[in-house]
């Protein structure tokens, strides 16, 4: 058996345990860390009435960050969720929006049991309905999709996979509301770090790009995916 290696952070300790491959700017992210706490995000969608084995790794990171002294932002797409992020294979089914609001109240009562609270930094349960229900057709496509070049979002690989069999406009736009998630809760709560899975890393990075381009606001340090 090798060496276990001494863990000296958080992000030491996170790349230990094989949970980190991408960043937009790694060095960037350990000067933050290093500079005091700070609020991120995860976002899980209601596409189903429960979580599952493959949100855990989302699950515990979101805890390990909290544990380390920042502040968790836990995001269920009541929005989103009506939506569905693309599927390399197929369109999904879209599920009624009475049926994907009890799905919300399922999650969060889910995710409650791993993180805290209460304490300086609290964790806070948020709805992206919140935000993008009430914008009308002409202000999201004016105020949002002003910022979305088309040829970056056909770059992104799950695009590409759908153009040969089809893609919806409604499933090619999820993109954007993710990307107004991280304006918003950058703007709401002085959200600075996104975290995903790695099928998420272009949603990531759209957002990221759109808040450069919309600004003003405080500047992004990072974000990552594993």
């Amino acid at each position: 058996m090798g060496t276990i290696p001494t863990v000296t952070d958080l992000i030491d300790d996170l790349q230990w345990r094989g949970l980190l491959q991408d960043s937009t700017d790694l060095d960037e992210l350990r000067t933050r860390v290093a500079a005091g706490p700070m609020t991120y995000y995860v976002g899980f969608d209601p596409t189903a009435p429960s979580l599952h084995v493959g949100h855990l790794m989302q699950v515990l990171t979101a805890r390990r960050w909290q544990l380390a002294g920042h502040r968790p932002l836990l995001l269920v797409g009541g929005a989103t969720g009506q939506i569905g992020d693309p599927k390399e294979t197929s369109e999904r089914t879209l599920n009624p929006p009475e049926v994907v609001a009890s799905w919300v109240e399922r999650i969060r009562d889910q995710l409650a049991p791993f993180v805290t609270y209460t304490g300086d930094n609290a964790a806070t349960l948020v709805n992206n309905l919140d935000w993008t229900g009430p914008m009308s057709v002409v202000e999201f496509l004016r105020d949002v999709g002003k910022h979305f070049p088309v040829n970056r979002m056909l770059a992104r690989e799950v695009v590409k996979a759908r153009l040969e069999t089809g893609i919806s406009f409604t499933e090619f736009s999820y993109q954007l509301l993710q990307g107004h998630d991280y304006y918003e809760l950058h703007n709401r709560y002085g959200c600075e770090l996104q975290f995903g899975g790695s099928d998420q890393w272009g949603n990531i990075t759209a957002g990221v790009d759109y808040i450069r381009r919309r600004g003003p606001g405080r500047c992004m340090p990072s974000l990552r995916r594993w």
